[in-house]
């Protein structure tokens, strides 16, 4: 989806249609969820601190989050996407990858049912979205990103080759600013440069990712879709609009972060074995405190107790703007006994 939780707070406010938006944060502090096309122009652009975008965008609009809102519509778009296949591997509420080899209307062409499946989104929902089409999940990744908003990239088998060569290396899917750099110094800049490195040289400088890298720069990945795309942690997390600076009020917040947290327990039926306090600074620096059980749980009162005493020891003696807990290390569920009658 094209800048998902603001295209869906422009829908709902015609106020805000055309003007640069944030949702998330405030003028003063805070963290942007997501910005509008038209706040993008001025830098402003998610997980960017609030006061930032405020600087470098001056008439920025701040909108509250309504996530129950962003889990609606995201809900119905994804009824849009069954109604073409079953093999479906929701990313977040805003992108999902589609293996449409098989689909259930029968067309010849992926690029044809990723136009339909945009067409359906607008009128549905009157909201934009973007596709990549590919020969697997890693370049239809990357193609999805080239015509946004409001467009589609196809890449096909026998343009694979002479796509990735161009391809600037900060344009493969999960190399951030530092990997980037670490390529630049070995001289790659594109995937012709990725492709000419010797695979010892890639797992001596990036470890396992290594062999990755040097896959995805000849075109192969064999990553299915995954339908059933098992969760791997859960938690919550919440920057505050005045710094906490005392015991009281640290644990007052940890506590609320529970109630949250039980909820989200509620729908999962989940148990996990680790629980993890996360930690930022007024000046943004992040801690993390973990423990893990002896036997997995999900009862809220072990949890939230765990959690209070990760972050009393040693309790921060500076001020804190977000404080965030996270249950993970999950039980694996039982296999169902599959019994046999005779008759």
């Amino acid at each position: 989806m094209d800048a998902f939780y603001a295209s869906v707070e422009q829908r709902d406010n015609p106020e805000l249609r055309g003007k640069p938006v944030a949702v998330g944060g405030s003028a003063e502090r805070g963290v942007v969820a997501a910005a509008s096309y038209e706040a993008r122009k001025f830098g402003v652009k998610s997980a960017l601190a609030s006061s930032i975008a405020a600087r470098r965008c001056p008439e920025l609009i701040f909108v509250k989050p309504n996530f129950e809102k962003y889990r609606k519509v995201s809900h119905q778009i994804r009824d849009i996407f069954y109604e073409y296949t079953d093999k479906v591997e929701p990313l977040s509420l805003d992108e999902a990858y589609l293996d449409v080899t098989s689909n259930h209307k029968g067309l010849p062409s992926a690029t044809l049912i990723a136009k339909e499946i945009r067409e359906r989104i607008w009128e549905e929902t009157n909201l934009r979205a973007s596709a990549g089409i590919s020969i697997n999940k890693f370049l239809a990744k990357v193609a999805s990103d080239i015509n946004k908003p409001n467009g589609q990239k196809t890449i096909p088998p026998d343009e694979v080759d002479d796509f990735l060569a161009t391809l600037p290396i900060e344009r493969f899917f999960g190399v951030g600013v530092k990997t980037a750099e670490k390529f630049h110094k070995l001289g790659v800049y594109n995937g012709k440069d990725l492709k000419s490195v010797e695979l010892p040289l890639l797992i001596s400088r990036f470890g396992k990712t290594g062999r990755h890298y040097y896959r995805i720069a000849r075109g192969i990945q064999d990553s299915e879709v995954r339908v059933d795309r098992p969760m791997k942690s859960l938690g919550v997390e919440e920057t505050f609009s005045t710094d906490l600076n005392s015991v009281e009020s640290m644990m007052s917040a940890i506590w609320k972060l529970g109630e949250r947290i039980e909820y989200r327990l509620g729908k999962a039926k989940v148990k996990g074995r680790t629980i993890t306090v996360k930690i930022k600074s007024f000046d943004f620096k992040t801690q993390t405190r973990s423990h893990t059980l002896a036997e997995p749980t999900s009862d809220i009162d072990v949890i939230m107790e765990t959690a209070q005493q990760l972050l009393n020891d040693p309790v921060p003696d500076y001020a804190v703007r977000l404080l965030g807990v996270t249950l993970s290390n999950f039980e694996e569920p039982k296999e169902e006994m599959q019994l046999t009658l005779r008759f």
